[in-house]
């Protein structure tokens, strides 16, 4: 049996402006920074073997603050492959004034949808095509052999894994959120969805 951590990264400067991030290189705000102690605090009584992280800075900055936490010397690896969904021509938009542009319903397509395309950007049917095959290659054969693996990613990243991991619909998948700085552990072979430890009360408005 072995453990999977799935953390998404801590609130972002942009998430504090309910900007859409996206593959834009912004930092942890210090809230994002406490949000992300606070869920390696929750995990710490595990050994953990391996740390996989995003390569963008907000995933980065989290996994500095989950190893300092953890105080254990876990080797780190990066991927490209694990980033945050492209946003395209929304990235950098207000997610309020986007709404009032698209309306309600199209927003919600946008925003959650599985095969929902971007101008210039990903549907999150195509981050599950770039996360997915990676997880198979790099990670899932560690976990096979029994070792604990830490994730320090993004919402879409790690829903794209969770679609995977839970065998999750395409339609139930809109319903699939993770707050920044949210952690979810689940058991390796799967036997349940795990355990959630939720960070701070969320607010709507400042999820990506």
């Amino acid at each position: 049996m072995a453990l999977l951590a799935l953390i998404r990264h801590g609130e972002s400067e942009w998430n504090a402006k309910n900007l859409w991030t996206g593959w834009t290189d912004i930092p942890l705000s210090e809230k994002g920074k406490e949000e992300a102690r606070t869920a390696a605090k929750k995990i710490k009584d595990t050994h953990w073997d391996y740390l996989f992280e995003s390569d963008l800075i907000r995933a980065k900055q989290t996994s500095d603050q989950i190893l300092t936490v953890l105080n254990s010397p876990i080797p780190r690896i990066i991927s490209s492959a694990l980033r945050e969904r492209n946003y395209g021509v929304f990235t950098g938009r207000n997610k309020l004034e986007v709404e009032k542009e698209l309306g309600e319903a199209e927003y919600l397509k946008l925003r959650r949808g599985w095969d929902r395309p971007i101008d210039q950007g990903e549907s999150l049917k195509q981050v599950y095509g770039r996360v997915v095959p990676y997880f198979q290659k790099e990670i899932e054969p560690l976990l096979q052999q029994g070792k604990n693996i830490i994730i320090s990613a993004h919402g879409n990243s790690l829903r794209a894994l969770l679609k995977y991991l839970e065998n999750i619909s395409d339609e139930d998948i809109a319903n699939v959120e993770l707050q920044t700085g949210e952690a979810k552990v689940i058991s390796f072979p799967i036997q349940s969805a795990g355990y959630t430890l939720p960070p701070a009360p969320p607010d709507p408005s400042r999820q990506v």
